[in-house]
């Protein structure tokens, strides 16, 4: 495991005992104000800490499993195990939500008076700001090591700040005007569990199924490319996803037509080397777009078909073009909007393109959109 990996385990573990003891302590509490008081709204505010605490649970499993080393079985490590543990989160979330519904449902139906004291609403009030603390600094050390877990949990620890300034609200007006909002009250705190479950399993399958990636690390990589002399574009980019900092990434690059084997070698090498040192990123595949570089012709029909292709609305970007004289063939990428008729604007192009050079075998590419 590397010595970055290994921080970031720890840094994970802790903050998530952290947050554990934290929400075993307000469950405590909670449970006690909540029977004593009669409160449902509090009594499932302490079913949500409950909740939580499981969750970070969950979460340090988690982080566990995914910081394991490559094997035989699973050379690509084990960091998706953290997505994995996201669902169970989201699971448990979801879980404790529904049951708290059916409960403030009930006690709608079957109404009972609460009994508040001063030393509840002390409690209660305690309780937001611990959990506007442990909120705060749980998600900024998420996203100090890109633990989407951590980052989930220190939001859901803001929501319920919120969750119990409501209880706390619902209490004071009780005492003063008599009217009970408890069962109403557990409706909406239920309801926010419910939505942090659902939006926690939706991320947590959108990285497991692959997502685009937009600006940020793509975008990065990209430059770091572009720093290599003789590369002249970078394209198709991909990065797969095996955990959170982990990535191995393939892309093309447009290079001159004069390169020898040997060269090209050594400039693949020379990025490969680059990306890893500065975003600890695995290239593992680098393809090769040739450009044109001894036919003047060439570069006239590329600058003709280029702006033709762009022309056509949802046409994102145009690549690796390259004239083959021998062959009298002409070649090149191009990627289309996914919301736009992408086949339909294909056909176009290439009968367009085919039209005006019949004396070529035109070949289009039609890449997806996959990064920034």
């Amino acid at each position: 495991m590397s010595k970055e990996r290994s921080v970031r385990e720890k840094t994970i573990i802790r903050t998530s005992i952290i947050g554990i003891a934290a929400n075993v302590v307000l469950v405590l509490f909670k449970a006690l104000v909540g029977i004593a008081a009669n409160s449902i709204a509090v009594i499932l505010d302490a079913v949500n800490n409950l909740s939580d605490a499981l969750s970070s649970i969950v979460t340090i499993i988690g982080a566990q499993i995914g910081a394991k080393a490559p094997d035989k079985k699973h050379p690509f490590g084990h960091g998706r195990a953290e997505y994995m543990s996201q669902v169970v989160v989201a699971a448990i979330i979801l879980y404790a939500g529904i049951t708290s519904i059916v409960e403030s449902v009930k006690k709608i139906i079957e109404p009972q008076a609460a009994d508040y004291s001063a030393l509840s609403l002390v409690i209660i009030s305690v309780a937001v700001v611990v959990k506007l603390i442990l909120g705060i600094y749980v998600r900024k050390k998420g996203q100090q090591v890109n633990s989407g877990s951590l980052e989930a949990s220190g939001t859901d620890a803001l929501f319920d700040a919120v969750i119990s300034v409501s209880v706390l609200a619902s209490a004071v007006i009780y005492l003063l005007f008599g009217i009970s909002l408890e069962a109403y009250v557990g409706i909406i705190i239920a309801l926010l569990i419910v939505k942090s479950g659902i939006e926690m399993v939706r991320n947590a399958v959108d990285e497991m199924l692959g997502i685009r990636e937009e600006g940020g690390l793509s975008g990065e990589i990209k430059a770091t490319v572009m720093e290599e002399d003789g590369v002249h574009g970078v394209y198709d980019l991909i990065l797969h996803n095996y955990g959170p900092d982990h990535y191995l990434a393939s892309a093309h690059i447009e290079v001159d037509d004069t390169l020898t084997a040997a060269k090209l070698d050594t400039m693949m090498r020379s990025i490969q080397a680059r990306v890893y040192e500065k975003h600890s990123v695995i290239m593992t595949a680098i393809g090769i777009y040739s450009v044109n570089t001894v036919n003047d012709e060439a570069a006239k029909i590329r600058s003709a078909i280029r702006k033709t292709v762009m022309s056509y609305d949802g046409v994102l970007q145009f690549h690796g073009f390259y004239i083959d004289p021998k062959s009298k063939s002409i070649t090149f990428d191009i990627i289309i909007d996914f919301d736009a008729d992408r086949q339909k604007i294909y056909a176009e192009i290439l009968k367009e393109i085919c039209s005006a050079y019949p004396d070529y075998n035109v070949r289009i590419t039609l890449d997806n959109d996959m990064s920034d």
